[in-house]
């Protein structure tokens, strides 16, 4: 898969704060970071979801002349039912090796992890795919593991 590389600033890890509406110091005061634990500005703990506005290819960015999810004057610029991935987000975990801080260099690169199944009285089977992002810095060092679990079902869920 491809790698995706962002530059890490003060003002988007404040904004990013902002938008999770986490007013902790330590994301956009330098003089108050620096007397903390960590010595400096760091990123929130969910930052590397960021990386997403620096993909090209993210299924949520929109496309010039293509309607997407989301456009138009309602709900969505999509007529009729959206078609779906037949999947849901089952689990998302992170391993931070280090804080993530301005001037970071970032390069996530997404690998297929552990794929297993179970059975499932209402929907069949399920099918669990793991995704293991790697999260490096200008200098190759890891930073951060990410993994996220899909499942998805063999036939729609029973309603009765």
């Amino acid at each position: 898969m491809a790698k995706i590389t962002f530059p890490v600033e003060a003002s988007h890890i404040m904004m990013f704060a902002r938008a999770i509406s986490d007013d902790n110091p330590v994301y956009h005061d330098g003089a108050a970071a620096k007397a903390t634990e960590a010595g400096g500005i760091i990123a929130p703990p969910s930052f590397p979801q960021a990386v997403a506005q620096f993909d090209p290819e993210y299924h949520l960015r929109p496309k010039n002349g293509q309607k997407w999810f989301g456009s138009a004057k309602g709900p969505s610029g999509i007529e009729g039912k959206p078609t779906s991935s037949g999947g849901l987000h089952a689990e998302q975990h992170y391993e931070y090796h280090r804080h993530i801080r301005p001037g970071d260099v970032l390069t996530a690169e997404t690998m297929p992890g552990k794929v297993w199944e179970k059975e499932s009285k209402r929907a069949g089977k399920l099918t669990f795919r793991e995704r293991v992002t790697e999260y490096r810095d200008q200098n190759g060092e890891l930073v951060i593991t990410a993994r996220g679990v899909g499942v998805t079902t063999e036939r729609p869920v029973d309603q009765g």
